[in-house]
């Protein structure tokens, strides 16, 4: 590890999103823009590399969420938190892979810390673009499938073309260029002007 501090700058941040993350993000209400800022973020999309590449004991990772949009019904096999930076989302949660029992708001400067195999989802229910912060705890990169997706995630999925192997890494499909570029586009354009709130 270096002995002189490692920043990264939101502008430059911006410049580094991954539209298609994971086998979700070309679904409807899926769409988002993620970013690696240290060590692994669970992505399935072996593209997604972190900024900041020095060892470190845990992952840090961020994502910008439309209205309306946010990761789908999935796991893990570690404690994942959230920290919102912009926005409010909806956090739903339960023990039963189809479907949630329970749903939380967490607006910004609120965090949720979700434990291992517990099945969340969450989305942005403002009118403004969503923006938060993840902390993974310490995890072997794809030692086991990561993440776990609902059996209705994953076949909706199939049906768009996106599959993950074993052990979670996504199989693209063979447009995923092309797909991968409409994405970015669309999802760019909602953040060229964002501005961190300070």
């Amino acid at each position: 590890m270096s002995d002189a501090p490692e920043v990264i700058k939101f502008d430059q941040l911006k410049e580094r999103g991954v539209p298609l993350m994971f086998i979700d993000s070309i679904l409807p209400g899926h769409n988002r823009m993620n970013y690696a800022l240290v060590g692994d973020t669970a992505s399935e999309n072996p593209n997604y590399a972190p900024l900041i590449t020095s060892p470190h004991k845990f992952q840090l990772g961020m994502a910008m969420c439309p209205p309306g949009q946010g990761p789908a019904y999935h796991t893990h096999d570690y404690i994942e938190a959230f920290f919102v930076l912009r926005g409010t989302f909806r956090f739903h949660y339960g023990h039963d892979e189809n479907e949630p029992s329970d749903f939380v708001d967490i607006g910004p400067w609120d965090l949720i810390s979700l434990p291992p195999k517990l099945w969340r989802s969450f989305e942005n229910i403002s009118d403004e673009e969503g923006w938060f912060f993840a902390v993974l705890e310490p995890h072997e990169v794809f030692e086991g499938k990561d993440p776990y997706w609902s059996p209705k995630v994953q076949r909706a999925a199939a049906d768009a073309g996106f599959h993950a192997d074993e052990r979670g890494k996504m199989v693209k499909p063979d447009d995923f260029e092309a797909r991968e570029a409409d994405m970015r586009a669309k999802l760019n354009a909602m953040i060229a002007d964002t501005k961190p709130a300070r």
